[in-house]
């Protein structure tokens, strides 16, 4: 028990060590980039360091993976130079039982990532986006969905527009029952609208069956509504920035993407992207430990028998191979070509047996 609490803390160590090198390495990355480009707009640099922090986050978590294996080959890689694996055999202890401490360490790893750094990735990058949209435009886009249905708010110079509809096509480009309510650059509203069907076209909304009321300086809105069959109303939304608003399932918390998905489906729209996204975080553990397996796998020998340098490599590529073969399985099952669960957890199983196969054949082969 005590060999695997020094192992276990060892390896926790020095992932935190690593990971804490990544984080100041792209904090300062992100910072020159940040700088070279709203330093021009006038931006002040502790907003600038402000946004840079809000952006770090998800790049960690991203990451988390490489940096597990480069955690798995340091801790190894040390152990054999300094020939404790050596003497943990020789009492007895297989290779695959000193790998139990890491892996354990590995899961709980993941774990919290899920439980607690996914929440906060999910909303730095969401205070992230809106940042950035506010430095770089001047004005912001918001959408939500909710149990009353799905609401956005585009902006521009003249004021601002909150859109609300009961439902909406799965490409986000056509609201159904929608309101448009208009805003003075001062705050006060100065207009109405409901139609029946809204649809986004080249930088405006085009309505049917549109009634509209003049609220500011109007003192009886109704008896000046005017209907029409058809209008427009200039926007600078695209169908892109519509999908992204509310198609990035990692600006969302994994707690609350259950509830998402279901809102999205009343609402209209497809939600297969965030399930596999919410299925893949569920996995992310699994895959965690099966990136340890694969760099243990080449690197849990004696640094006597040389090409100590090949092994690293190759457990890097190893790893980088499964780490894009998990993300293109994630595009496959976002397009529907696979289903939700074969796209989510069936990379990280097939990492698992494959890590576990190679163990076997260098340790006991």
């Amino acid at each position: 028990m005590k060999l695997d609490l020094y192992f276990a803390r060892k390896f926790a160590v020095i992932f935190g060590g690593i990971l804490g090198v990544f984080f100041l390495l792209m904090f300062l990355i992100d910072l020159v980039e940040q700088i070279s480009r709203f330093s021009a707009r006038g931006v002040a640099f502790g907003d600038i360091v402000e946004l840079t922090l809000l952006n770090t986050p998800k790049g960690i978590y991203d990451i988390l993976p490489l940096v597990m294996i480069l955690a798995t080959i340091s801790l190894f890689l040390g152990l054999a130079r300094s020939s404790e694996l050596v003497v943990t055999r020789a009492a007895g202890r297989s290779a695959l039982r000193a790998l139990l401490a890491p892996l354990t360490v590995a899961a709980l790893i993941g774990s919290i990532a899920v439980a607690v750094f996914n929440p906060v990735v999910a909303a730095t990058s969401k205070r992230y986006e809106a940042q950035y949209e506010n430095y770089r435009s001047g004005s912001s886009q918001v959408f939500s969905i909710s149990a009353e249905g799905l609401w956005l708010r585009q902006g521009s110079v003249a004021g601002q527009t909150v859109i609300r509809a009961e439902r909406a096509n799965p490409s986000g480009t056509v609201f159904f029952d929608v309101t448009f309510t208009n805003y003075l650059p001062e705050g006060g509203p100065s207009s109405r609208i409901e139609a029946e069907r809204a649809e986004l076209q080249q930088g405006a909304w085009s309505l049917t069956n549109a009634k509209i009321w003049p609220i500011g300086g109007s003192d009886n809105p109704e008896a000046d509504a005017e209907a029409v069959a058809s209008m427009s109303i200039p926007s600078n939304l695209t169908q892109e920035r519509i999908r992204d608003s509310f198609g990035l399932p990692s600006a969302i918390s994994i707690w609350d993407l259950p509830v998402y998905i279901e809102q999205l489906e009343e609402a209209g729209f497809s939600a297969r992207r965030h399930a596999v996204w919410f299925q893949r975080e569920l996995a992310r553990p699994l895959f965690l430990v099966a990136m340890v397996m694969i760099a243990s796998a080449f690197t849990m020998r004696h640094s006597r028998f040389g090409k100590t340098g090949l092994a690293v490599l190759a457990s890097i590529m190893m790893g980088f191979t499964l780490y894009y073969i998990r993300n293109f399985a994630q595009i496959l099952g976002e397009n529907g070509q696979i289903s939700i669960l074969l796209a989510a957890w069936t990379p990280p199983v097939a990492a698992v047996l494959l890590a576990l196969g190679l163990l076997l054949h260098m340790e006991d082969g």
